[in-house]
């Protein structure tokens, strides 16, 4: 009775015919939905081989029948559906009776999203291997090339189906290596027709050659070594080569024949792995493209954490003075942009705050600003430090390492103190800049970087340049948009707001009550000279609110009308410059500096660090006491 005449629902078995062929195979199939996780259909040997009724299998869920095993699942239908055929054996269905079967699982895919899958059973197709084997192989002459023949005939005809269905290549061969029968897949794979390859010495036509190119001669083959010594040969890594002379990776199993006890030829299974193949490479690149990622990510994780750390407790452009509104214009003017700037001033004025206001208020700022003090870069590792090295580039190169432009691609990166950058290093990074690419120490790849620089420093590279010590051309490729940074001295106005921000800053990180800051101590303040500038300010009032008595800050400067560094030193015995006095031009300024400098090592025998020494005595910290002899040519005595 129909569905329309009985008005109940159709079993959903019965929902499409799927042919006699089906109905009546000897293989076992299921027709899948895998969009409702559902099967179909199932005939009656998919329903003895898997040990469920035939009604049960109809309508349960494909991944019922593969529990544990959904993902496996999924990705096999999928690849069925994008390739038109597919195969696994990771698929284990349990049995009706609770065993794991052990399958070959060949997907077709059908119209309407189906699939319809294949199932063989291992065990009983390597029987059935065993079992098509010969008794016995005639001893000589006619008579035996004839039974010869006829025992792959009737081979090729009792499984002619079975040939002309499968999805793999399949071919015979005689004792002599000569081919007896080749099916439709093997044909399609490897570019000959049938009858151009029996009588042939498959060997010679399309496994002659190893991958490589060298010759593969026959006693090496394991073809046909299976008619030889009587063992079945599994190979996966060598190739076949088409009749237009490419090649092709495969898998295959050759399995001896015997007749009556004779070994007479072989029969010989393969499949084309190239997908499989190119998919695991496509694996390996994504995975090493995952390593390569988590590495920048950990490195950018960490060089974050050390960002947060260092400026957990920067102050920030703060200020009211010209100068400083002038400043926060030109940031204004070119953060929107992505042109270069170079970040002149002396040490401790605020250079890399400048750059991070510049990364802040750009379209990089949900990438990382990434500082690279040119200073503290040894000469050997400003190409890996820059770059990065591939593993096994140099010594000590045991890994690959990524370099600051690559962690930087995306963001900013700021080069402190870049007029240290050797010179025979300036124009690896002047390339870097125009090309915006650039190779890992060790490695060829090419690689793309869009990164936003800033530059700073100390010295007057326009001197450098005349002196031959600085490319002019990188010069010029910095000096897109200058920006210079005023020292406190020029901004006394400034040094209030400045101070009552590092006031409250300080007591809060020493978990100290917040000292006052009175009239008096703005008017020493105001009264300094600050050569440290801002830098010099905080290490002042961070001291100050350590040596606080009752609330009262204690200010540990020169009393009013002395010029730090000169007063330190007359107090030492030695004449420097007239209190007061400042220089009237930034030439004037540096000549005054070097002398401070020369005067304050003379007295301290050379002595730079530690008490006693030259930074000590001038009021300045070790480090910026060091830039400053660099930046000025001064060698220790």
């Amino acid at each position: 009775m129909s569905q329309a005449s009985s008005g109940k629902p159709a079993d959903p078995g019965r929902e499409r015919d799927f042919g006699l062929v089906f109905e009546a195979g000897a293989e076992a199939m299921l027709v899948l939905d895998p969009e409702a996780d559902r099967i179909i259909d199932a005939n009656a040997a998919a329903a003895r081989l898997l040990g469920h009724p035939r009604a049960a299998l109809r309508g349960m869920a494909a991944s019922g029948l593969h529990p544990g095993q959904r993902p496996a699942l999924i990705v096999f239908t999928q690849a069925v559906q994008a390739e038109g055929r597919w195969w696994t054996h990771t698929l284990s269905p349990r049995h009706g009776a609770g065993r794991v079967l052990e399958l070959e699982a060949v997907g077709t895919a059908l119209p309407g999203g189906l699939v319809l899958v294949t199932l063989f059973d291992l065990d009983e197709r390597r029987r059935r291997q065993i079992d098509r084997e010969a008794d016995r192989h005639m001893r000589a002459g006619l008579s035996e090339w004839q039974r010869m023949e006829r025992i792959f005939r009737d081979i090729e005809r009792e499984n002619q189906l079975i040939l002309r269905a499968a999805g793999e290549g399949i071919y015979g061969v005689n004792a002599d290596g000569m081919t007896t029968f080749v099916n439709p897949a093997a044909e399609r794979m490897l570019g000959w027709a049938a009858a151009d390859l029996v009588g042939r010495d498959m060997h010679a036509a399309v496994h002659h050659t190893h991958p490589d190119g060298c010759p593969y001669p026959h006693r090496d083959c394991p073809i046909y070594a299976a008619f030889r010594d009587g063992a079945v040969h599994q190979v996966d890594d060598e190739v076949f080569w088409r009749r237009d002379g490419t090649s092709f990776p495969v898998e295959y199993t050759s399995t001896p024949i015997r007749d009556r006890g004779a070994l007479v030829g072989a029969v010989i299974v393969f499949r084309d792995v190239s997908q499989r193949r190119e998919a695991d490479e496509r694996l390996r690149q994504a995975l090493a493209e995952v390593v390569t990622l988590r590495e920048r990510l950990e490195l950018e994780n960490a060089y974050l954490k050390e960002e947060i750390r260092a400026g957990s407790h920067h102050q920030g452009i703060i200020g009211r003075s010209p100068a400083i509104e002038a400043i926060r214009r030109q940031i204004d003017l070119v953060a929107g942009t992505d042109a270069t700037v170079l970040v002149t001033g002396e040490s401790g004025t605020g250079k890399e705050l400048i750059a991070r206001a510049i990364h802040e208020a750009s379209r990089r700022r949900e990438r990382p600003l990434i500082r690279v003090n040119c200073a503290a870069v040894p000469r050997d590792l400003f190409e890996s430090e820059f770059f990065g090295h591939a593993r096994g580039a140099f010594t000590g190169a045991l890994r690959d390492r990524v370099g600051r432009f690559e962690l930087a691609d995306g963001g900013t990166l700021f080069l402190d103190e870049v007029g240290e950058i050797p010179l025979d290093l300036q124009g690896k990074l002047l390339r870097v800049l125009q090309e915006r690419s650039f190779e890992r120490v060790g490695e060829e790849r090419t690689r793309a970087v869009d990164v936003r620089l800033v530059a700073a420093t100390n010295r007057d590279l326009k001197e450098e340049v005349r002196r031959g010590r600085f490319r002019g051309d990188l010069y010029f490729r910095l000096n897109v948009f200058p920006i210079g940074a005023t020292p406190l001295r020029e901004r006394p106005e400034d040094i209030p707001l400045i101070a009552q921000h590092m006031l409250t800053g300080a007591a809060h990180r020493l978990g100290v009550p917040e000292p006052r800051l009175t009239e008096g101590d703005v008017r020493r303040l105001t009264r300094y000279d600050w050569p440290g500038n801002v830098r010099e300010l905080e290490n002042a009032i961070e001291r100050g609110v350590i040596l606080a008595q009752r609330g009262r800050l204690r200010l540990d400067l020169p009393e009013a009308g002395e010029a730090a560094p000169s007063a330190t030193i007359a107090r030492h015995g030695h004449a420097g410059a007239v209190p007061g006095q400042r220089p009237r031009s930034e030439t004037e300024r540096r000549a005054h500096d070097r002398a401070e400098i020369v005067e304050a090592l003379a007295l301290c025998g050379g002595k730079i660090f530690g008490p006693g020494g030259a930074a000590e005595l001038l009021g300045l910290r070790p480090t910026t006491l060091a830039s400053r002899m660099k930046a000025y040519g001064i060698r220790r005595a």
